[in-house]
Order: C-alpha cells, then sequence, then structure tokens
C-alpha cells in the first residue's frame, strides 16, 4: 500500500522549530514527504536544525520570526510563498512554561501578575497570532492543516502550572472555534486539531522528574502512578499522530484534541 500519511509536495511551517517537541515533529513532517520551514525567532538554531533535516534527505529552510509579532510573521509568509509558493501545515509548536510563573511550594497569591500574563502570551498568543496570519494563506488556497499544543493541563489541574493550564485551556477552545469558523467559511479542505501530550521527559523538565541521583523525583512518581503504561512517553511517539492529522487520511477530522499520553487523561487514578 501506499503510504497513507505521505505529505510529498506540501509545505509546512513548525513554530518553535528547534525546540524540544518542534525538532521531533520538524523531522517527522519532512519524512513524510514534506517541505518544512523551522520557525523560530533565533536564526542560528533554525538553520541548524533546516540543515539537519536536509543532511537526513529533506527538503528544509530556516525562517526568522516571533510568534508574537504580526509584522515579523507576515514577512516571514511573504517570504515563504514567495519562494515555495504556498503553505499547507502549520504546528504551532512555539510554547512552554515560565518559571517564575509556578506556584510550587508557595501560595498562588505570590506568583506575580505579569508571570501569568507572560505565560498566556506565549502558549496561547503564540498560537492565535500565526493562525491567523499563515491561515489566511490556507483560506485564500482553501487547503490547509493548522495543529496546535494543548496539554494535560488543559482538563485536569496540575499543581503548580495555573498559567500554563489556562493557556492550554484556551488552546482547546481556539481549536475547536477555529476549526468550525474556517470549514464553514472556506470549505472542507481547511483543517484545525490540536494533540495534547501527556508527560515526556526531556532536558527542560528532568530537573522537575529526576534527582541528581536518576532516580525519580515525588512528583515524577506520581506520574508514573497514573499513566496505564507505567512510563513517561517518548518524544517520536508524536509523530505518527502529527503526521496523520495533517495527510487526506483525516482528511474528515476536524476540531479535535487528541491525547498522546499513555492513558493518563483515562485513568482516574482509582
Amino acid at each position: 500500500m501506499a503510504n497513507a500519511f505521505d505529505l510529498t509536495g506540501r509545505v509546512a511551517v513548525v513554530t518553535g522549530g528547534y525546540g524540544v517537541l518542534g525538532s521531533v515533529i520538524t523531522g517527522g513532517l519532512a519524512a513524510a514527504g514534506a517541505r518544512v520551514a523551522v520557525l523560530g525567532r533565533r536564526r542560528e538554531p533554525a538553520e541548524a536544525r533546516a540543515a539537519e533535516l536536509r543532511a537526513l534527505g529533506g527538503d528544509a529552510r530556516a525562517l526568522v520570526a516571533d510568534v508574537m509579532d504580526e509584522a515579523q510573521l507576515r514577512t516571514a509568509r511573504d517570504e515563504l510563498v514567495a519562494d515555495w509558493e504556498r503553505i499547507d501545515i502549520l504546528v504551532n509548536a512555539a510554547g512552554g512554561n515560565v518559571a517564575r510563573s509556578r506556584n510550587d511550594g508557595r501560595p498562588i497569591f505570590d506568583v506575580p501578575l505579569d508571570a501569568t500574563e507572560e505565560v498566556l502570551h506565549l502558549n496561547l498568543h503564540g498560537s492565535v497570532i500565526p493562525s491567523m496570519i499563515l491561515g489566511e494563506t490556507m483560506a485564500r488556497q482553501g487547503k490547509g492543516s493548522i495543529i496546535n499544543i494543548s496539554s494535560m493541563s488543559a482538563t485536569q489541574a496540575l499543581s503548580g502550572t495555573m498559567g500554563y493550564s489556562l493557556a492550554k485551556a484556551g488552546i482547546d477552545a481556539f481549536t475547536r472555534w477555529l476549526a468550525v469558523d474556517l470549514a464553514r467559511r472556506y470549505g472542507d479542505g481547511i483543517r484545525v486539531n490540536a494533540i495534547a501530550p501527556g508527560f515526556f521527559l526531556s532536558e527542560q523538565n528532568r530537573g522537575v522528574l529526576v534527582n541528581p541521583d536518576g532516580s525519580p523525583t515525588p512528583r515524577a512518581q506520581t506520574i508514573v502512578g497514573k499513566t496505564p503504561m507505567g512510563r513517561f512517553g517518548r518524544p517520536e511517539e508524536l509523530i505518527g499522530a502529527v503526521q496523520w492529522l495533517c495527510s487526506d487520511s483525516a482528511s474528515f477530522v476536524t476540531g479535535v484534541i487528541i491525547p498522546i499520553d499513555g492513558g493518563f487523561s483515562a485513568f482516574t487514578g482509582v
């Protein structure tokens, strides 16, 4: 059988494309045949990731813009369309928690309000703005797929992460809203979905989940205990869902948030 998730000839933009999850997603899209634009604020790491993809046989380039700067995004969009003629896929992978917005070990009232605002802007506005600007190109084409990144914290209260949870709950609402609006206005060729990763061990969260001696922290033990599969996810386990949602195999799928979490969201812990 031909590859059901084939993306040959399609143009994909991945924001935060040189980050932990973004790098994995760029690799998965390139492996499926897409031409990949690695978008981020810093040119050097974006160029480096694009070079890695080209060395593996992919077609990739860097695209420099801040996801919260409309003017930069419009310039980047126009530059890409001038070179590659279209935009078929947008994955909003830019984001992450802001350390000073966490309230581990302190009352929530002690968290600076501007820290909560910062994490909201990064994770919610940082997906809304690129979707508005790059999605406009998809609307003109009458075809495209947008994928947002949700989280387990969007539907459950995870300690220490109020601002991040608010942002990700907003991502879920935005995903559904945009999916409905674009399909009704521009037809069934434009789809908007999200993936909700469970807990993946990375360099960003290693200090929270792993003790200096390599043993799991109490938080890590709690997470694994509530994950039926009994382990953390591996970043590459996100690739299949992303490839599927971007491909014609998911042509009747829009407005959904797909957990990739080892069963975490299905289990009450009892």
